[in-house]
């Protein structure tokens, strides 16, 4: 599978994950979140840039639970909570917002 964007092609795997991390840019993301049918706000880049920074730093896409955490400690209580981030992405936070930002599947998500 693939996706394409300014007439480049890139791939993904068969849940739509970006095969290859280097390939991320913010264009990339906005044709992942139109087809996710999430329109990308500044709330939803912010998730989508700390998953990014989190990924960079520790190797891994966090799940859900550890994204709710780690989202708390970094930008306060009130977005490190489920209801917010399922506000911004419906279909899971970590799933979703992981696929937006061109990040593997978080581990333990089904």
């Amino acid at each position: 599978m693939s996706i394409e964007v300014n007439g480049k092609t890139f791939e993904t795997d068969e849940e739509g994950y970006l095969t290859n991390l280097a390939d991320w840019s913010e264009d990339v993301a906005d044709i992942i979140a139109k087809q996710e049918n999430v329109e990308m706000t500044p709330s939803h880049w912010e998730v989508v840039n700390f998953l990014r920074k989190y990924y960079d730093e520790y190797q891994i896409a966090p799940a859900v639970r550890v994204l709710t955490k780690a989202i708390g400690k970094s930008l306060g209580p009130e977005k490190g909570n489920s209801k917010y981030l399922y506000e911004l992405f419906p279909y899971g936070p970590a799933k979703q917002a992981c696929k937006i930002a061109g990040l593997p599947k978080p581990t333990g998500c089904v």
